[in-house]
């Protein structure tokens, strides 16, 4: 409900100013990004910051709360959002012409500013969708694995975990500094 209410908020607010703000495929496609990003870079946060450190303090028996709600309702999110912020950053670079030179580092000054901010959301989205999750399936137990491949996701989801935290912060630098488009 909240999040229909905030759409209807935000139509009401991109009609209202409309006449000045103009309504197009550039300005629709930032603001999903900045939705997508936010609540990407929010989960982040969130698991490496808040539910990790936390872990060692909750009684075990109020773990399986967070290991099998929280987390992968946390995890859909955070997963998805990491895709939706690449495609919608993708099509932002497309539709202002500067994809292909900020990728390959053709530009210059902005353009290749943003390309590094790119490749480092890239790298993230990749670690996210393809050493994360896979490992936090058979951590929180959503498919089969034995305690031995347990115990060595675990490390790897939270070593990619890290890495992305760490990446996260001049890729922020670097996307609102290029402020291209």
């Amino acid at each position: 409900m909240v999040m229909v209410l905030g759409l209807a908020v935000a139509i009401i607010t991109m009609s209202s100013f409309m006449t000045s703000v103009p309504i197009d495929a550039n300005s629709v496609a930032r603001w999903l990004h900045l939705f997508f990003g936010v609540l990407w870079i929010g989960l982040l946060y969130y698991f490496n910051f808040v539910q990790v450190p936390s872990m060692p303090k909750i009684a075990d028996e109020h773990k399986p709360a967070v290991t099998g709600t929280i987390a992968p309702s946390a995890l859909f999110f955070f997963r998805w959002a990491a895709l939706l912020t690449v495609l919608t950053g993708l099509w932002i670079a497309m539709v202002n012409g500067y994809m292909v030179d900020a990728l390959t580092f053709a530009g210059e000054g902005a353009v290749d500013l943003i390309g590094v901010g790119m490749w480092m959301a890239l790298v993230m989205a990749f670690n996210v969708w393809f050493i994360i999750w896979p490992a936090q399936k058979k951590v929180l137990g959503i498919v089969e694995a034995s305690a031995e491949e347990k115990a060595a996701a675990a490390p790897r989801a939270l070593i990619a975990s890290r890495l992305n935290t760490l990446l996260s912060i001049p890729m922020i630098w670097a996307m609102v500094s290029a402020n291209i488009g």
